[in-house]
């Protein structure tokens, strides 16, 4: 029963968020999953293991269209029908080497599938400006931000598999398209619609455009002998201020501070206890906390460029199951608490009364599998 409490952590692992497509909304967080391979916890588990590689393959879902300035939820967005709508869907293959039980390697890439839909980006929100209350789609499609990582547990997990800590290290690379197009509709004064091909929202752009560097901690605990408690942290540090895409090309100048996309640090933290189930071997419950967010000012580089800055926290229940070298795990964070903060061009206001708004998804759907060879 030790090898179930304690592989749970490895499953619950897969997850920090990185994708745009894992972001719940317009706080472009992108998806970034854990350094450590899954399951590397326990004595346990290394005796059961056979081979040093694993290929894993994680699905996200979200679907954002609540509106918060602050913490505040802007309610009349959705009884107007002027919210803007994120679809958002997310494949996340990676591969691990496990060079020895404490040393690892990862290389993880998202592919994702965008749609964004709104009426302000097209005609506008108004009646005068758009009668019919029109809504338009834009998207993006393809791969993003490859990331390159490598974790070392402090304690070696055969001599001490009750609890231990690991640190890792990683490099995130500008592999994703961060200036995607497509077209947005217009009017001309006679009411003629036309397109204009300019870039997307960058909360539906693969990529940042930057490279960054991060760090990460996990842990888990053996509790009891069903159950055990885990945590992990991430931090990206995006050291490049802005990456150049001109957000409204059609403009006549272009405002110097949020004209073009920010490339934005980004966190998460995750802290829960997971229950091995005993009538079903290799099945086990796990149920914890969750925050994940973007930053307003970034710990390196400036801050300049647009980004909407805010975080999540979420309830996040979960299951997983292990059964020989194959893993499984679902989870489903159900946004408690939402927040947009206000972004370095916010604060530059000298009345102080700017604050932006950006819409955040209701829960995220993350399902995963893993196996070694």
């Amino acid at each position: 029963m030790k090898l179930l409490s304690t592989v749970v952590l490895a499953a619950a692992c897969i997850v920090i968020s990185y994708t745009q497509g894992a972001a719940q909304g317009c706080v472009a967080v992108r998806h970034m999953s854990c350094a450590a391979p899954a399951g590397v916890n326990s004595a346990d588990f290394f005796k059961q293991r056979t081979g040093h590689w694993q290929v894993s393959a994680g699905y996200r879902f979200f679907r954002s269209y609540k509106h918060f300035v602050g913490d505040e939820e802007q309610k009349q967005r959705v009884e107007q029908g002027t919210q803007v709508i994120n679809v958002s869907h997310a494949l996340d293959l990676g591969l691990t080497y496990l060079v020895n039980p404490r040393l690892s390697f990862s290389v993880n890439l998202p592919i994702q599938y965008n749609d964004r839909s709104s009426l302000y980006e097209h005609y506008g929100n108004a009646i005068a400006q758009n009668p019919a209350q029109k809504r338009f789609h834009t998207g993006s499609q393809g791969i993003g931000d490859l990331r390159i990582s490598g974790s070392y547990w402090l304690i070696n997990p055969v001599k001490l598999p009750k609890a231990n800590l690991a640190v890792g290290l990683g490099v995130k690379l500008p592999t994703g398209n961060y200036q995607a197009k497509d077209d947005f509709h217009k009017l001309t004064k006679e009411g003629v619609d036309y397109t204009i091909n300019k870039p997307v929202d960058q909360s539906i752009q693969l990529g940042d455009g930057g490279v960054g560097a991060s760090v990460e901690l996990q842990g888990y605990a053996q509790l009891t002998k069903g159950l055990t408690a885990y945590a992990n942290g991430f931090y990206l540090f995006n050291p490049r201020e802005t990456n150049g895409v001109v957000r409204n090309p059609e403009a006549t100048t272009i405002d110097l501070v949020t004209g073009t996309f920010s490339v934005a640090d980004q966190f998460a933290a995750r802290v829960g206890l997971s229950q091995s189930l005993g009538f079903l071997p290799g099945l086990a419950v796990m149920l914890g906390g969750r925050v994940e967010g973007v930053p307003a000012i970034d710990a390196f580089g400036g801050s300049s460029g647009f980004r909407r800055p805010g975080y999540i926290v979420s309830v996040e229940p979960g299951v997983t199951y292990m059964r020989n070298k194959t893993s499984v795990a679902a989870s489903v964070p159900i946004a408690v608490y939402r927040n947009r903060i206000r972004s370095y061009a916010d604060r530059l206001d000298p009345l102080g009364l700017k604050h932006g708004d950006a819409a955040f998804a209701d829960y995220l759907v993350s399902i995963n599998v893993s196996r070694w060879f």
